[in-house]
């Protein structure tokens, strides 16, 4: 079995948080108060939600946990939502990045959800 670490899924939620966490310290400080801390929790407890659940016995315990990342991934995507609308994030580079990360850990984090089949 894999290390949590190893897995894509885990790899992309940690480029998306450390790039996350990268970006803030450009931020004003209106920004990083309100968005900013908020979108740092939600973006780390991706991967440690994905973390959390791989080490679960049950694939009840697992699949709870990773639909936990889930959320934490939704949430992570309105806080950037806000940051490009309210123009703390303005460089187009940045944002090509962030989607290119999104667009892929989604169907990703989706896929490694459903691999966990519970009652069956």
């Amino acid at each position: 079995m894999k290390e949590v670490y190893e897995l894509d899924v885990y790899k992309l939620s940690e480029e998306l948080s450390d790039m996350i966490w990268d970006a803030f310290d450009k931020w004003n400080e209106k920004a990083q108060r309100t968005i900013g801390y908020q979108v740092i929790r939600s973006s780390d407890s991706i991967a440690a939600n994905i973390a959390e659940g791989y080490g679960r016995y049950s694939p009840a315990d697992r699949k709870r946990f990773y639909l936990y990342a889930r959320g934490s991934f939704e949430e992570t995507k309105a806080w950037l939502r806000k940051s490009f609308r309210r123009k703390v994030i303005t460089s187009q580079k940045e944002i090509a990045q962030y989607k290119k990360i999104i667009d892929e850990l989604g169907p990703k984090l989706n896929a490694f959800i459903n691999k966990t089949r519970v009652g069956e």
